[in-house]
């Protein structure tokens, strides 16, 4: 393993990492290119995005080329960097509930799904991934938005969509060349997403 690769002994199991500037923060998608191309071309997604439908985001690069298989899988093929407000993000994580129960943060499994059906994001906690697509030991975040989240998302939050499927191809071709060094390199860069401990508190376990 690379120092690149190596995971800090320090990191906390649950943190939120991202590419974020003041008042924006990337996040990732992958498309079947029908969906993706328009969305990135137009800088929205195009009438055949299911709106109605549970739509997951990711802070993470290397979580959603392990979720995608590098832009390879089918469905997958147009991977999008969505650039959405902070504040639509840190609204969809003060209205989430895990995605699972949990029952030492649940008063009860039943508790737990009247949770569920009132909330319109969810959050789902999944090892992170390095550049061979290993898990790692803290966690990824994954954030499922529908209903009233899922419209803000699209009408309101997004600031820009970028394709990015040729940066994850770059990046596999060096993995695959072990080139891990130059592969880094390409990485965007995620650092620790600065929300307060009371927008988390409710979803770590």
């Amino acid at each position: 393993m690379s120092e690149s690769e190596r995971p800090s002994a320090t990191e906390p199991r649950f943190r939120v990492r991202a590419r974020h500037t003041a008042d924006t923060v990337t996040v990732y998608q992958a498309y079947r290119p029908e969906i993706g191309g328009p969305a990135a071309r137009h800088g929205r997604f195009p009438a055949a995005w299911k709106r109605d439908r549970m739509t997951w985001i990711k802070p993470s690069f290397l979580w959603m080329m392990y979720r995608c298989g590098w832009g390879l899988k089918e469905g997958q093929e147009t991977v999008l960097a969505v650039e959405i407000t902070r504040e639509g993000f840190e609204w969809a994580l003060r209205n989430s509930c895990l995605s699972h129960y949990v029952p030492e943060l649940h008063e009860s499994r039943a508790a737990w799904q009247r949770e569920v059906r009132r909330s319109p994001a969810r959050v789902q906690w999944d090892p992170e991934r390095d550049l061979r697509l290993t898990p790692l030991p803290y966690r990824s975040l994954q954030l499922g938005l529908s209903g009233e989240a899922a419209a803000r998302y699209a009408d309101e939050w997004i600031v820009g969509i970028e394709d990015v499927t040729p940066l994850a191809r770059e990046v596999h071709g060096l993995v695959r060349a072990r080139e891990l060094d130059a592969a880094t390199a390409l990485l965007p860069e995620e650092r620790p997403y600065p929300v307060a401990d009371d927008v988390l508190v409710h979803l770590r376990h």
